[in-house]
């Protein structure tokens, strides 16, 4: 059985299944984009550079959305309720300095992810129409 510091330190930043279900669709839809660009604020999931605009995928939990799954752990709340409110207040700083250099954010929450058919239709929506190569 796993302790929580071990459990804690297998909790991965990138490439979690939300990320890459994400991912695979774009890539489907026919657009094409960097991964987590370290040159920009929150160095985000998918950066479309000539359009201008980044999609974040954030887990409902670490990122404090206001679903089931973004419960506040019941032991240890003097950690976990501090930690969990610099997150987000990260995750909307890291949103107003994008937007002041110029580039358009969409957040993507890892519970919106499980809707394909409305999560395609909201990258659809963000992205624009794809440019095809001649």
């Amino acid at each position: 059985m796993m302790d929580r510091s071990a459990n804690m330190r297998a909790i991965r930043s990138k490439d979690m299944q939300p990320e890459l279900k994400v991912r695979s669709l774009v890539h489907m839809l026919g657009y094409r984009f960097r991964l987590h660009r370290k040159d920009l604020p929150g160095k985000p999931d998918l950066v479309f550079g000539p359009r201008r605009k980044v999609i974040f995928v954030h887990g409902c939990f670490w990122h404090s959305h206001n679903c089931k799954a973004a419960h506040i752990p019941k032991s240890n709340q003097e950690y976990w309720v501090p930690k969990l409110q610099r997150n987000k207040a990260r995750d909307g700083r890291n949103i107003e300095v994008l937007e002041a250099d110029g580039w358009q954010a969409l957040v993507i929450w890892e519970c919106e992810a499980r809707d394909e058919g409305r999560l395609r239709k909201r990258l659809r929506t963000f992205l624009g129409r794809v440019k095809r190569r001649q």
